[in-house]
């Protein structure tokens, strides 16, 4: 067995001849760092985190005491929790013995040292400390699947969960993308409480729901009499947000007036109410997120390259529900477990076809679409267990033919795209690539309105 491979085991005696002996004795198995009293023991824990530590109580500078050895074996423990420490202790010492496994120690074994016993009890605290290992490395892979009220196990999530850990610690502002649906709110959100900014306020405002014309007002804040209605001076939705994070959603939906007195504000950190003259000095963090394709706007001139730039900083890509492995059926689970308790419903689960269609639907709306489908799979539902036909989701089988396959196929592309152009029809059919007339054909065939309820359940 190679160096490296060896366990480490730390030897810690002020007994010369007695730490060589040992050392003799255990090299064959061991990689063996020594120490003849504690600030050299606790500088090699340090610096070598061994497996395994023998400790004499009996340490200067009074060797004939066990105040030193105690404290050596706290202060070891408190850096490493998982490490065994074997007391090494005179016969007439078991009471302190016995207290020292009351402090932590794994074991005691009493002088004169017999080497193949003490063998014996190594091996055995090597092989409680892999177990431990193995057990704390199971816990992590099966840990609670929350991260700041976000649910997810899979690689890309944790990715996420690392990343925003690490920007939260920071007032760099962050561009949150992502397809709608899938938490790009939720990671903002996340950011804020683990920033120091947690107890400021988190104020977000969508900037794609709101009318050009009242944006900057929204935005910025407004004084008295500056535009008809405007009775009394009102804050913005930025000087709220002072002291905490404001969250800019769907920022590219911004005009190229009002990009030009956000970066304004972003490189002063000041501001001018509308109708205002006074300069008003805000401090907040400041987040962006959207679904839009932003290097086609900014080739085509609709969004401020110098803008992007200040924003984009650090970038946070949300993954789409369908590449998020094994996160489907615990989302589901997760919603399910909500709305039963919500509705009062004993609803044990999902039936085996239920999760069979959950885990090969696409999920154009991604995480807002499955909880809106389980939402309403629990009022719909009239037994135990929820089935496809309450979730709206079919499963291919042999009764199923290609057309019916291709018609879903395609009725669930229409209704996404109309979705995603938020009702805009030549938009919707040149993301299709079919003409407009076209479109009509397909809305009509498949009974689509443009006003649709069921749109919002893909678009969100």
């Amino acid at each position: 067995m190679s160096e490296q491979q060896k366990p480490s085991l730390l030897i810690i005696d002020d007994d010369d001849a007695l730490r060589c002996q040992m050392d003799w004795a255990l090299s064959s198995d061991y990689s063996i760092y020594q120490a003849a009293e504690r600030t050299s023991a606790l500088q090699i824990a340090s610096a070598q985190t061994p497996a395994l530590v023998t400790l004499d109580l009996g340490l200067p500078p009074n060797s004939n005491g066990v105040k030193e050895g105690f404290a050596t074996l706290v202060e070891l423990l408190e850096r490493d929790r998982s490490l065994k420490v074997i007391v090494i202790t005179g016969s007439e010492q078991r009471e302190n013995a016995l207290k020292a496994v009351e402090l932590g120690a794994y074991d005691f074994f009493p002088k004169p040292i017999a080497i193949e016993e003490l063998r014996v009890v190594l091996r055995r605290a090597l092989q409680l400390r892999n177990l431990e290992a193995e057990l704390k490395s199971l816990r992590a892979s099966v840990e609670e699947p929350q991260f700041e009220n976000i649910y997810g196990t899979s690689p890309q999530m944790r990715d996420v969960f690392r990343l925003i850990r690490k920007v939260a610690v920071t007032d760099a502002p962050v561009m949150i993308t992502g397809e709608s649906g899938t938490g790009k709110e939720l990671a903002a959100r996340a950011i804020h409480r683990l920033s120091r900014r947690a107890k400021g306020p988190f104020i977000a405002i969508n900037c794609g729901a709101i009318p050009e014309s009242l944006l900057e007002s929204e935005l910025f804040g407004h004084e008295k009499g500056s535009f008809t209605g405007a009775h009394v001076s009102r804050k913005g939705r930025i000087e709220c947000a002072d002291g905490g994070t404001l969250l800019l959603d769907e920022f590219a939906d911004l005009s190229l007036q009002l990009q030009v007195k956000l970066l304004r504000f972003l490189q002063e950190q000041r501001l001018e109410r509308v109708g205002g003259r006074e300069s008003i000095s805000v401090d907040v963090r400041v987040l962006a997120a959207t679904n839009a394709d932003l290097k086609s706007a900014l080739a085509s001139g609709d969004f401020r390259e110098d803008l992007y730039y200040r924003l984009h900083v650090v970038e946070i890509c949300m993954p789409p529900l369908r590449e998020r492995e094994g996160d489907v059926l615990l989302l589901a689970d997760v919603f399910l477990k909500k709305y039963t308790a919500e509705a009062g419903k004993p609803i044990a689960g999902f039936t085996r076809k239920a999760m069979t269609a959950l885990g090969k639907h696409s999920w154009p709306g991604n995480v807002r679409e499955l909880e809106n489908r389980v939402r309403r799979a629990v009022i719909m539902s009239e037994s135990s267990n929820i089935t496809p036909e309450d979730l709206e989701l079919s499963v291919l089988s042999k009764t199923r033919n290609l057309k019916e396959a291709r018609e879903e196929v395609e009725r669930d592309l229409v209704k996404h795209a109309i979705a995603l152009s938020r009702g805009n029809l030549s938009q919707a059919a040149n993301d299709l690539g079919i003409s407009r007339p076209t479109l009509y054909d397909l809305m009509e065939k498949h009974k689509i309105a443009r006003t649709d309820r069921d749109l919002g359940k893909v678009s969100q």
